[in-house]
């Protein structure tokens, strides 16, 4: 069959699902995912006696290089670690999600974890429909027992490269560049301003996004074009929260001699001299935690929370960057990171402040 044809089958058999009734909706599923299943490829029948744990990424697959990258590390170290089956699939574009999430639930596995807050919708669905199988969901929460909803202090972390972008700045201009606009990606930004105006109040901060779809995460081009039009109108530090659109901000930074703050996985290896730090969110940790407790039988529904206290948020120092950062600023940094912990520095939680 050819990748065109696939891509057919694909969208017209998530049309087909979703019309029909949820009885005949899991048995077609069941049904089509003999061949190809819906775009995710072939789910096969696993051996039994192991956890069977499931993994969907999100659209920008498990080489972005960031977030979803981070999730295949935790997945890989969990399956050299421990007794278990590891599948993944790769839906590539949104359409693909629900079907892919389904095929793994048709299988029966023991725990399917979606990576993305734009799965959420789609675990809400399927998890309700499957109450007797575990499902975890990264960067989203969704209110029910048999679903673990894996979250982060991201604008902890984001507070403290906002200080060390403020700090390195030789110019008083500093920018932001998001992928979706969308109140997690907001929730970085407003972190990263915080921290930079604690160190620096007349700081100015330029902020831009990549788009409002999916496709947002993987425009390379259009972070680049974003950076670069921010190097240019004076900003010389540049945090990218933007997934694999993201990798044009880095080579931006690059052309322009100026730095880059990488995002979610440590970053500092792309661009060796150009990025000052990265902001680590350490979903790989999250992701394996989850599997090793599902497979001790500790699987736990409800929200899960990682942040500075826990070592689930932070920021990179090795030897890509070290010659970027002074004593000084680590010192100046561990200490705001300390009082964060203790409670003495309150940084805004853009996500809470809607609510």
């Amino acid at each position: 069959m050819s990748r065109a044809d696939s891509a057919v089958k694909a969208k017209l058999s998530h049309r087909v699902v979703r019309l029909l009734p949820a009885q005949w909706r899991a048995l077609l599923v069941t049904f089509l995912t003999w061949g190809v299943t819906l775009g995710c490829g072939h789910i096969p029948r696993d051996e039994e006696g192991k956890l069977r744990v499931g993994l969907v990424f999100d659209i920008g697959g498990k080489d972005d290089k960031s977030f979803n990258a981070a999730a295949w590390e935790g997945a890989k170290r969990a399956r050299q670690e421990l007794p278990i089956v590891l599948r993944y699939a790769e839906p590539g574009e949104p359409n693909n999600l629900e079907p892919c999430m389904r095929a793994f639930a048709e299988r029966g596995y023991d725990l399917i974890i979606g990576v993305g807050f734009a799965q959420g919708p789609v675990i809400a669905t399927v998890a309700k429909e499957y109450p007797n199988l575990r499902f975890a969901i990264v960067d989203s929460v969704v209110d029910l027992p048999n679903v673990a909803s894996l979250v982060f202090k991201e604008h902890e972390g984001s507070f403290l490269v906002g200080m060390m972008a403020a700090r390195t700045s030789r110019t008083g201009k500093i920018g932001f560049v998001g992928g979706m606009d969308i109140p997690l990606i907001r929730k970085f930004a407003t972190g990263y301003e915080e921290g930079a105006r604690y160190v620096n109040p007349n700081i100015i901060v330029l902020k831009n996004f990549v788009g409002i779809t999916d496709a947002a995460w993987n425009n390379p081009g259009k972070g680049k074009e974003l950076a670069k039009a921010q190097y240019e109108a004076g900003a010389d530090v540049v945090f990218q929260a933007a997934g694999n659109s993201g990798i044009g901000v880095f080579d931006a930074a690059e052309e322009n001699r100026k730095l880059a703050i990488g995002v979610d996985a440590n970053q500092n290896w792309i661009k060796p001299g150009f990025v000052l730090t990265s902001m680590v969110k350490r979903v790989d940790v999250a992701v394996y935690t989850i599997i090793k407790e599902t497979l001790e039988k500790r699987f736990r529904g409800g929200i899960h929370t990682y942040g500075l206290e826990n070592d689930g948020i932070g920021y990179a120092l090795d030897e890509y960057n070290r010659p970027l950062v002074s004593e000084d600023l680590l010192r100046e940094v561990e200490a705001a990171r300390e009082k964060i912990i203790r409670g003495e520095i309150r940084v805004t939680d853009y996500m809470s402040s809607l609510k």
